[in-house]
């Protein structure tokens, strides 16, 4: 089956050559230039990959992603004419998973969706729950209210450092490299994190940890990456 693209643009001329070359490509687009009526229809369409574009009509692009992650785990690309590194940054930490800016080669745009795809069919392979679950833990991490509990205690963190926590989390003792990390979080640039991972890890360590330079919660697994210990 071909994988299904949703893409909202009120650019039409733009909206209308993205999908005649992703069509020829194998994908299978639906397209909306107005972002209410993509949302109205996301349950019924299931689409592989999502392009929005930044400024549209009616709601703004990240307030769009915003909504679509309520009801979606679908990767998100963001396209704009805005190249400033402030809104490709505040994007991503919205929640778009990659950002091209306009103008852009059709081919980058094929393989920034390939891309995705793989990175969510790698995400879909891991097993959703821990063999082994704790039975009793000081941190609490509540996926509805998107929260992070320390001691009873909410933690305000940003997007990435609570997927970095909730991944953690959920699979005590198991060690993740960057690479495993990069392809289960949301809401990232992969060359983006790539350079900044630890630092958001760093930061996460002095929200949760008593003594940060010597953690007791997310472990550093020198050669490998990091794991969570109860």
């Amino acid at each position: 089956m071909n994988n299904k693209v949703l893409l909202i643009d009120d650019e039409k001329n733009l909206a209308d050559m993205i999908a005649i070359f992703l069509e020829e490509e194998g994908y299978q687009v639906t397209s909306f230039h107005h972002a209410k009526e993509a949302l109205q229809t996301l349950s019924t369409l299931e689409p592989d990959v999502i392009i929005i574009d930044l400024m549209l009509p009616e709601m703004d692009g990240n307030a769009l992603v915003r909504a679509f992650q309520m009801h979606s785990s679908t990767p998100i690309l963001m396209i704009s004419a805005n190249t400033q590194l402030s809104e490709r940054i505040r994007a991503l930490n919205n929640g778009a998973d990659d950002f091209l800016c306009k103008p852009f080669s059709l081919k980058e745009l094929d393989a920034r969706i390939k891309a995705l795809l793989r990175r969510s069919t790698a995400a879909a392979q891991l097993p959703s729950t821990p063999s082994d679950p704790p039975q009793q833990d000081e941190i609490a991490v509540n996926e509805y209210r998107h929260s992070l509990f320390v001691s009873g205690k909410e933690i305000e963190v940003t997007n990435i450092e609570f997927e970095i926590m909730k991944l953690l989390h959920s699979y005590p003792g198991k060690v993740f490299t960057r690479n495993e990390m990069l392809d289960r979080i949301r809401g990232n640039n992969r060359a983006y994190l790539d350079r900044t991972i630890d630092v958001h890890i760093a930061s996460l360590r002095k929200k949760i940890e008593a003594d940060p330079k010597n953690p007791r919660f997310i472990r550093t697994v020198w050669g490998a990456g990091y794991k969570y210990v109860l």
